[in-house]
């Protein structure tokens, strides 16, 4: 039989005698396949989208480079009709150019790297998505440990007798998951004043090496003394966040989703000379304290080491009146109102509301 070489450098039979392999289905009809089309385990470009019929026409459109879709079948020995759909799916890839009647490959370097740049985006998303997934998990677990306590009424609780221990506690609870999240709520100057005498050090440290994440909603009257704006000086500077409110409830704290620190009795001081407290190892009673801190957070306004123009404006932004931000900055009412008076000449505002509108603007707030 008559042969000629072909683009890819195979021998192929002239025209009206090309040879095709046949496979028989049950039902006796026969069906043609390409003559020693590479299986898809040896296939590398499957991965990126390409099938091997549209591989072997790549090739040789790479071989031709310009050529049109006659001479292309020509090339690789079969019908125009056969390679329409493997070259449509070239050009939508991109790994071929349509012009017309011409066809022009673009270089393997363009198209399989533009293939692989898309793979890798893929590769990332589902990447995301599994993270997204496991975290819905996480949240799930969560939600099933919460309800078995729950129905179970049972609660693992220790009695905690003093600064040491409680500080040692949370310390080594975040240890095994660093950093763990710590909300505080303090509601009176005696707490904050043990927190500060007691285990404040060891926390502001634990927080400063990333071992706590720590945020804390203090009552205003807890930090109208310098020595307590001090402390707060130093949570903020090791990266704490804190705000401050007119009024809190209760001593209480909330560790990761599974640890709680609750009073002995619910909105009573510590005594002077004690620190009696509960750790509760529950869930349910982890996420009821959270979503109490929660609401008390977005009521407060933050306590920040800015200028004394930035500060009352920071405050007065979160609702605070003139008489509140003087008991939180521990200045009179006169002090506050020159510092107003202050910003609103560095800012070149006529009103306090022009001035909270350009503080805004100025990232102050």
């Amino acid at each position: 039989m008559d042969q000629r070489a072909d683009a890819t450098g195979a021998a192929r039979p002239v025209r009206g005698h090309r040879r095709r392999a046949t496979s028989v289905t049950t039902d006796g009809a026969s069906m043609s396949t390409t003559r020693n089309a590479p299986s898809p385990a040896d296939d590398p470009f499957g991965s990126l989208g390409l099938s091997p019929d549209q591989t072997a026409l790549y090739t040789a459109m790479l071989r031709l480079h310009r050529t049109t879709l006659t001479e292309l079948a020509e090339a690789v020995g079969r019908s125009a009709e056969d390679v329409l759909d493997a070259l449509d799916g070239l050009v939508r890839l991109g790994a071929v150019n349509r012009r017309r009647e011409e066809l022009i490959a673009r270089h393997p370097a363009a198209t399989i790297g533009r293939l692989v740049a898309e793979r890798l985006d893929r590769m990332a998303r589902e990447t995301r998505q599994i993270d997204e997934v496991l975290a819905a998990a996480g949240r799930l677990t969560h939600h099933y440990d919460a309800g078995l306590d729950w129905r179970s009424g049972r609660f693992s609780v220790e009695a905690v007798s003093g600064a040491d221990e409680l500080c040692e506690s949370v310390i080594g609870l975040a240890l095994q998951a660093p950093p763990a999240e710590l909300v505080m709520a303090v509601p009176d100057l005696r707490t904050m004043a043990r927190l500060a005498d007691g285990y404040g050090a060891q926390w502001i440290q634990a927080t400063a090496d990333g071992i706590l994440s720590l945020r804390m909603v203090v009552a205003l009257d807890a930090v109208s003394a310098p020595a307590m704006r001090e402390v707060c000086a130093r949570f903020s500077a090791a990266g704490a966040g804190l705000r401050a409110l007119d009024a809190v409830p209760s001593w209480f704290f909330a560790l990761g989703d599974g640890t709680a620190g609750l009073p002995a009795e619910w909105g009573v001081p510590p005594h002077e000379h004690s620190c009696n407290c509960f750790l509760v190892h529950a869930p349910v009673v982890v996420g009821a304290l959270r979503a109490l801190f929660d609401a008390l957070w977005a009521q407060a306004a933050p306590i920040s080491p800015r200028t004394n123009a930035q500060q009352v404006l920071r405050l007065a932004a979160h609702g605070l009146s003139d008489d509140a931000v003087a008991r939180h900055l521990g200045v009179s009412v006169r002090t506050v109102r020159a510092r107003f008076a202050e910003a609103m000449s560095e800012l070149g505002a006529q009103s306090r509301f022009h001035a909270g509108v350009e503080a805004a603007r100025r990232g102050w707030l």
